[in-house]
């Protein structure tokens, strides 16, 4: 176990409402999710001596958290944006908490915020790398092509995925805050056709605005401001590929495992040891494919994995349990790790018993890159 583990938490977190937020800009949501965030730690904002901020996907904006930070009303010692794509989040953590064992800054703040339902989506559809001149035009493509190699190489059945959608969408149906809360049967999944084949119309993200925050700080300093409820960060650890997908040598294997096998090992477990997973699912074939990395069960063998409700709430393994990106919100990846906070508190509107840790993975590009959390109590 690194002697990092467990040195810092989070103290606090905060979101705005997800789904259509018009004439909302990415600053203002930006500003009410730290607000929120630090009201839950019990914190003022003049407290905040970092600032590190995930860049909106769809306007990138040059010196962004100067921006959330002016309109915050703040002027920390320490920030910055961190592109990462979907992954950003929970790396920014991990940055958070290294500054702060480093004697730099006591307390941070992490967050992101983004309108691209409302406002500008086209970065979605945008070519990737030089494929554009072929006709390869947004971001289903790319999971398709891996999602139809996973198929081919391991004979993945539909129905896998389906499990997938299926846990989501349950979870999601149960969380009063889920932008879609209606539930998925296995028959409404294998009813819809292929949109990008062999993606499903439930296989794939939602698009959303909102904003998420996170409160980091030492649990010596969580102790000292009499902070209810710290949840500490045991562990973490990253992985990535430079490579745009049709340059890869195996498309059925991700940086996922190195990421997930580094955070794990942070923390001192093993994922026999994991009480229940966050997992990005974008789309269906990236939460699977993460599951295989991370050691949950071997590569090819998820779908006997994932089916008669191990992922449910009460299974083997629960997943996504607020629901994730296909049901909670498409925001990338901080609902995820607010939703491993409230596990780790008790407060979950679809609580895992007696869970003591959680893992969570943030996923950026077309599974390019890899964020690992892994949280306590």
């Amino acid at each position: 176990m690194s002697t990092l583990s467990g040195k810092c938490v989070i103290a606090g977190i905060g979101a705005t409402s997800f789904g259509k937020h018009p004439g909302r800009s990415s600053q203002s949501l930006n500003v009410e999710a730290i607000r929120e965030a630090l009201k839950d730690a019990g914190i003022e904002k003049h407290q905040v001596e970092g600032l590190f901020v995930k860049p909106p996907t769809s306007d990138f904006q040059m010196l962004y958290t100067v921006k959330v930070a002016s309109a915050l009303g703040i002027q920390p010692k320490m920030g910055g944006a961190w592109d990462q794509g979907g992954a950003a989040n929970a790396t920014l953590i991990s940055v958070a908490c290294m500054a702060i064992e480093a004697g730099q800054i006591d307390i941070a703040v992490v967050s992101f915020a983004d309108n691209p339902r409302s406002g500008n989506a086209a970065v979605y559809s945008r070519p990737r790398g030089d494929d554009g001149l072929y006709g390869w035009f947004g971001t289903l493509p790319g999971y398709a092509m891996i999602m139809q190699r996973h198929i081919g190489q391991h004979g993945t059945p539909p129905e896998a995925f389906g499990a997938i959608a299926v846990a989501a969408r349950k979870h999601g149906a149960m969380n009063p805050k889920a932008q879609v809360q209606n539930p998925l049967t296995m028959d409404d999944y294998l009813a819809n056709g292929p949109i990008v084949a062999p993606l499903r119309r439930d296989d794939c993200t939602l698009i959303s605005d909102g904003g998420g925050a996170v409160v980091i700080m030492s649990a010596k300093k969580a102790k000292e401001l009499g902070v209810n409820e710290p949840v500490p960060i045991l562990g973490w650890g990253y992985g990535q590929t430079f490579y745009e997908v049709a340059y890869r040598d195996d498309l059925t294997t991700t940086k996922a495992a190195v990421s997930g096998a580094t955070a794990m090992k942070m923390a001192g477990i093993t994922p026999k040891d994991v009480d229940c997973v966050q997992i990005y699912d974008c789309f269906t074939i990236a939460a699977l494919m993460t599951l295989e990395d991370y050691g949950f069960c071997k590569k090819g063998q998820a779908a006997d994995f994932v089916k008669d409700g191990a992922l449910h709430v009460d299974g083997a393994l629960p997943f996504n349990t607020s629901g994730g990106l296909l049901s909670e919100t498409g925001m990338p990846g901080m609902q995820l790790i607010h939703e491993g906070v409230r596990q780790m508190r008790g407060t979950s509107v679809n609580q895992v018993k007696g869970a003591g840790n959680v893992v969570i993975s943030n996923q950026g590009g077309v599974m390019q890159t890899h964020s690992t959390l892994v949280l306590g109590q």
